[in-house]
C-alpha cells in the first residue's frame, strides 16, 4: 500500500506536532522515540529532520502486507490510533474532535476515514466497504457495550425468520467479509433453490475464484429422528447439501456456468456435534472436505469482532441502557 506524499508527510507533521498542527503533542526528537516504543516498534530516532524522518518510517509501515486489501497494515493502525489517543488531548479540543478533523483530511484522499467508537477509541475503516483496520479477534474478552450489542443480536435471532436470518444477518455479514456477487434464492420458488438459499464467490489475492453455497435454518440444527418446533433435522439437509454440491449456478460477470466448491451450513441456534458427526459420516471424503458449518455462536463472534451494524430489528429490540463515566474507560 502506498500514500501519495503530500498526505503521509500531513500525518508525519501530526505525529511530530509541528506548530501548524496544534492539535497534536509536540515531540521532540527523545519523544518521538517514546511515541514509537508505545506503538511497540524499535524505531529510534537519529538527530535528523523531525518530519521527514517521521515520513520515512510511516511508508515503510505502509509497505507491511494488510490483512485486507481493504485495510491498513496493522502496524501503520496502530500508529494512528496511539496518535489519536484521547489522553493526549490539547487545550481547546478535550474531545479530540478538531484533532479528528485534522487526520481525516489526509487520510479521506487516501479512501478512508477515523471515527471513535462507542468504547471511545480510535479505528480507521475504509471508506466504501466500511471495512476497519484492526486485528479481529473472535473470542476476546468483551466491553459492556459489547454486551449489550451481543445480547440485542441474541434477541434478534430469537424472533426473525429463515427469510430475515438471511436477508438481514448473513448477507450483510458475507459482504463486509469480501464475498462478491451474493446472490440470495429466496424460498418463493423452490423449483429453482437446488438445494442451496444463496450462492456467493471469493476472489483469493491470486486472482483464483471460489464458489460458495449457503443452505441456512433459522434454529437449532440437531440429529432427532424428527424435527421439533424451530428446530431442523439434519437429515433433511442431507439431500439439500447434495443437490448444492452437484448443480451449477451461472455467475453473469463471467457468463460461465460453474459448481459450487465449499458448502456453508448455517444455522441461526446451535448445531449441534452429533449432526456435525452424522453429516460427515453419510458424505463421501470429498463431498466432506466441501462443508463448513457456522452457528449461532460463530455469528455472534463475527458480529462483535467486526463490529457490524445491527439489522434494524435487533436495535429496536429492547434492553437495559449502558451509560460511560470519563473513568471508566475500558482498555
Amino acid at each position: 500500500m502506498k500514500f501519495k506524499s503530500r498526505n503521509l508527510r500531513l500525518i508525519a507533521e501530526m505525529v511530530v506536532g509541528n506548530p501548524d498542527h496544534k492539535w497534536f503533542c509536540y515531540r521532540s526528537s527523545s519523544y518521538i522515540t517514546r511515541f514509537f516504543e508505545e506503538c511497540e516498534l524499535e524505531y529510534t530516532h537519529d538527530g535528523s529532520s523531525r518530519v521527514p524522518w517521521t515520513e520515512s518510517v510511516l511508508a515503510e509501515l505502509l509497505t507491511d502486507p494488510p490483512r485486507n486489501t481493504n485495510q491498513l497494515p496493522e502496524r501503520f493502525a496502530i500508529v494512528l490510533r496511539t496518535l489519536m489517543d484521547k489522553g493526549e488531548a490539547q487545550d481547546g479540543d478535550n474531545d479530540r474532535a478538531l484533532a479528528l478533523a485534522a487526520l481525516n483530511v489526509p487520510l479521506m484522499r487516501e479512501g478512508f476515514e477515523g471515527y471513535y467508537g462507542e468504547d471511545r477509541v480510535f479505528y480507521v475503516r475504509h471508506i466504501e466497504t466500511k471495512t476497519v483496520s484492526e486485528p479481529v479477534n473472535l473470542y476476546r474478552p468483551l466491553t459492556p457495550l459489547e454486551v449489550e450489542r451481543r445480547e440485542r443480536l441474541i434477541a434478534y435471532l430469537d424472533k426473525c425468520s429463515e427469510d430475515e436470518l438471511i436477508e438481514e444477518v448473513l448477507l450483510p455479514m458475507f459482504r463486509y467479509l469480501g464475498y462478491q456477487r451474493i446472490t440470495s434464492v429466496g424460498h418463493k420458488d423452490k423449483a429453482l433453490e437446488y438445494g442451496k438459499d444463496v450462492w456467493m464467490r471469493y476472489k483469493l489475492p491470486t486472482e483464483h475464484v471460489i464458489y460458495f453455497g449457503i443452505q441456512a435454518k433459522k434454529g437449532k440444527l440437531d440429529s432427532a429422528g424428527t424435527t421439533k418446533g424451530t428446530n431442523a433435522n439434519v437429515a433433511e439437509i442431507y439431500q439439500q447439501v447434495l443437490m448444492m454440491l452437484g448443480h451449477e449456478v451461472f455467475d453473469s460477470d463471467t457468463n460461465k456456468k460453474t459448481l459450487v466448491d465449499h458448502a456453508f451450513i448455517v444455522a441461526g441456534g446451535e448445531i449441534t456435534k452429533a449432526a456435525r458427526n452424522w453429516l460427515g459420516s453419510v458424505l463421501d471424503k470429498s463431498q466432506r472436505s466441501q462443508i463448513m458449518f457456522m452457528d449461532r455462536e460463530h455469528i455472534l463472534n463475527l458480529y462483535v469482532a467486526h463490529r457490524l451494524e445491527l439489522p434494524q430489528g435487533a436495535q429496536q429490540v429492547e434492553s437495559s441502557p449502558l451509560s460511560w463515566d470519563d473513568d471508566d474507560v475500558p482498555f
